[in-house]
């Protein structure tokens, strides 16, 4: 009987999610998730190129494929964001790594983690600039060098702010 009630049970439970009556939760979940990395993504696509007057999507240094996002909790979220220099020695990676630590930490209005790192072989100094751009202590010191938040403000701050 009860192996018969547990057939019954799993057929209509099927029946409901394929008729879109009931949703399937992990597919409610993954929906979720996709949102919030489209949150991020609106984020962090205006920051502007510390050398060139583009924005990091218009050099696509940043795309929506580049963030993911994972639940840790009720309401609180692990950032990951894979971003892509425009050549693999690009001396300011570091610098763009930073201003999507900035621009992240003062937007985001749901409570996350954050991890930044260069694109897999996109950088010749890959390794030593996700270090760098994911050290709380780091990125602190960074930005108490004036002429260096200066920058950052330039990238981060939208035009019409």
């Amino acid at each position: 009987m009860e192996i018969a009630f547990s057939l019954v049970s799993l057929t209509v439970t099927k029946i409901l999610q394929f008729s879109g009556l009931v949703y399937d939760r992990n597919a409610l979940k993954t929906k979720k998730m996709e949102d919030k990395a489209l949150e991020v993504y609106d984020v962090i696509r205006s920051i502007r190129d510390p050398e060139k007057p583009n924005t990091l999507e218009e050099l696509e240094v940043v795309t929506e494929k580049c963030v993911e996002v994972q639940e840790l909790g009720e309401d609180e979220y692990l950032i990951i964001i894979k971003f892509s220099p425009t050549v693999p020695h690009c001396s300011l990676a570091t610098l763009i790594g930073l201003c999507l630590q900035v621009k992240l930490q003062r937007c985001l209005p749901f409570k996350h983690k954050l991890e930044i790192y260069i694109s897999e072989g996109t950088h010749s100094t890959e390794e030593d600039i996700n270090k760098q751009i994911n050290d709380k202590e780091r990125v602190a010191a960074a930005m108490e060098n004036p002429n260096l938040r200066e920058i950052v403000e330039q990238c981060v701050t939208e035009p019409d702010d």
